[in-house]
């Protein structure tokens, strides 16, 4: 049994066969999928999927693209999502230097009251960082230092073994995803076996980040047992026991039932 830690399922990617993909994810061993919210709406729209599927749980949060929208009226609102019941985490928060859609102060003003909210209310966070490992990094030591002991996940992990340690260091947790599959990949498959599997976790990200053999295509989280099998490979671990523990430390660190 795996857990999706990571999915887009809200998304207007499965509209047209939302109810096929889920079957599709249950039938290849897929047991929890935890559905982040990217903003206000999609936080809705991931808690309303949750409710109709007993499998699927959700996260609320607003993205750093969206930073900008992070008024007080919507961290209210926000705040009171994340007390649904469905709701096990606050996400995906973080910083994005890559695109850079909303600006760097607005995005960590954003990703600090957003944890500031997941310190209240006592739940794991979800992390999105690209190209801002430094500053990623030195917001969450701050949050440490101010006796937050939450769990952290890096969700689609794109550091090297350096960035690796320093969440280790941090108690957090990383994502192992699509990318690691992919034929031209050198950094995390070189990198994976160096990590210890108590903190490792899958995802998918769906729709995005596919995994070989159908990289480009939509992703769903029927594959992620191409992902399982690619870290077995890498590991050179039985892919039962990497699905295991993955599962396992998915489950404890989002509290789901076992």
């Amino acid at each position: 049994m795996l857990v999706d830690t990571h999915a887009h399922l809200d998304f207007d990617d499965f509209d047209a066969d939302r109810e096929e993909v889920i079957r599709r994810a249950r039938e290849a061993g897929v047991r929890y999928i935890i559905n982040p919210g990217a903003d206000l709406e999609s936080s809705r729209r991931a808690i309303a999927l949750a409710e109709t599927q007993p499998d699927i749980f959700a996260a609320v949060g607003v993205h750093p693209h969206e930073a900008s929208s992070l008024t007080d009226d919507v961290w209210q609102e926000l705040r009171r999502l994340a007390q649904h019941p469905r709701v096990v985490a606050i996400g995906e928060i973080g910083l994005d230097y890559y695109r850079d859609l909303s600006p760097r102060p607005v995005q960590q003003a954003a990703f600090r009251r957003q944890l500031v909210l997941a310190a209240e209310l006592g739940l794991p966070v979800i992390i999105h960082d690209r190209d801002a490992h430094e500053d990623v990094l030195a917001i969450l030591e701050d949050w440490r230092a101010e006796g937050n002991s939450f769990p952290i996940l890096f969700h689609a992990f794109s550091g090297d073994l350096g960035i690796a340690r320093c969440v280790l260091k941090l108690g957090g947790y990383i994502a192992i995803g699509g990318p690691v599959t992919f034929t031209n990949a050198r950094r995390l498959p070189a990198m994976l076996p160096q990590l210890p599997l108590e903190r490792l976790v899958v995802e998918t990200d769906c729709p995005y980040l596919a995994p070989h053999p159908y990289r480009g295509q939509r992703n769903e989280p029927a594959y992620l047992p191409l992902v399982v099998a690619k870290m077995a490979e890498l590991c050179q671990r039985p892919a039962e026991e990497i699905a295991r523990l993955t599962t396992e430390n998915a489950c404890r660190l989002f509290h789901l039932p076992a």
